[in-house]
């Protein structure tokens, strides 16, 4: 049964069977320890590199783009996880202990500050309401004592002591009543339940209200109707201001000197077609032994609300400083059977040499070189995987 060869394979063929010259070794390799390759001769091709002749009819499958200098910023790319403002984030935590009456907000309710959240029966909440009303009732004695005491001075119908007496009743009357009333501001009672609080003929209501601390979404609700809250231990909500998020990267230590607080951060999910845009805001002090990396937090602006916590997204860093590089597009460089990064150039009217490279860092389609070209050296960026199809098919 016949074969039938693909084009693609008939037009490498027939550019092999083109293709001419001697056959001495093949460019020398560097070292493992990475040592430079032989430097050029003067003709711009690798010692004992191997030549390849394309005839003109063949030419029009390569495309030659001279090495270009290029000002490039560094950038670093690496993977992190998106978590909640810590700065904008936080628990609602009641100060009074008792079951829970009243549940009024859950996951996903978005909040201003000081909002309702839940309702709370509890007995500290009745003492110390009784404890402001006996102040306030000793306070408006003492006051009412006082400026009598000070008309009767003045008609010199009491002692000068009667006096002194009534001003530090009136004195110890105002602290309590101060007291009493910053112990109703640390559970939470506002302005208008304290004017409340003050009418002595009605009952008290032995229900506290734990408000929002910071306006945001309430991202988790963590208690049930009827559950016992301890005062100050049990974690009711958690709510935060997700308009802005942090994404927790992490820099490899031969990255870290290009990496700085302020830098420019481009943030990406295949999940989202848009590209989101935060800044570093923190570097650590600690290298993770078990990763060997250094973690950075990046503040991101969220607006959309699309980036969730615990989401992975790929981070491109921007260094704020530049450097002059040797440029080629990424297509121009292949590899070797020893995974060793080479270009095809173009040291006569189609003749080629294989050139061994030592590559640096990626932008765009564009790749660094950082040894075995010069400025200007014509290599091929297209159609460089037929020479090499033709050194094979020759070998």
């Amino acid at each position: 049964m016949r074969k039938i060869i693909p084009a693609a394979v008939l037009a490498l063929a027939q550019l092999t069977a083109a293709a001419c010259g001697g056959s001495p070794p093949p460019a020398q390799k560097p070292t493992p320890n990475g040592a430079a390759p032989i430097p050029a001769n003067a003709t711009g091709a690798a010692t004992g590199a191997t030549y390849f002749t394309v005839p003109p009819e063949q030419m029009a499958h390569l495309k030659i783009v001279p090495v270009a200098k290029s000002v490039w910023s560094t950038t670093v790319r690496t993977t992190g996880t998106v978590d909640w403002d810590n700065d904008h984030t936080t628990q609602a935590i009641t100060q009074v202990s008792g079951p829970i009456t009243r549940i009024v907000a859950d996951t996903g309710t978005r909040v201003k500050v000081g909002d309702p959240l839940l309702y709370v029966a509890s007995a500290d909440v009745s003492n110390a309401i009784s404890a402001y009303r006996k102040a306030k009732n000793r306070f408006d004695l003492a006051q009412h004592t006082l400026d009598r005491s000070k008309d009767l001075l003045a008609h010199k119908a009491i002692a000068q002591r009667d006096m002194e007496a009534a001003e530090a009743d009136y004195n110890d009357a105002a602290t309590d009543l101060q007291n009493s009333l910053q112990a109703l501001k640390v559970f939470g009672v506002n302005q208008a339940e304290i004017t409340d609080a003050e009418r002595q003929n009605s009952g008290i209501r032995p229900e506290l209200v734990m408000r929002a601390p910071l306006g945001g979404t309430v991202v988790q609700k963590m208690v049930l109707p009827g559950q016992f809250i301890q005062a100050g231990a049990t974690a009711a909500f958690v709510i935060s201001n997700t308009s802005t998020v942090w994404v927790q990267g992490h820099i490899y230590d031969k990255d870290l000197r290009s990496v700085h607080v302020g830098d420019q951060v481009d943030l990406r999910n295949a999940s989202f077609p848009d590209t989101f845009h935060g800044r570093i805001g923190y570097i650590g002090d600690l290298l993770d032994p078990a990763t060997r990396t250094t973690s950075v937090r990046i503040v991101t602006e969220n607006s959309g609300g699309l980036l969730k916590k615990d989401l992975f997204v790929d981070v491109v860093i921007h260094d704020r400083t530049t450097h002059d590089v040797l440029a080629v597009p990424i297509a121009a460089v292949l590899y070797d059977e020893e995974n060793f990064p080479f270009v095809y150039v173009q040291v006569e009217n189609g003749r080629f040499a294989q050139r061994i490279v030592k590559t640096g860092l990626q932008q765009g389609d564009q790749i660094e070189i950082v040894d075995g070209l010069k400025a200007g050296d014509p290599v091929v960026s297209q159609g460089s995987v037929f020479l090499q199809f033709a050194n094979t098919y020759q070998q």
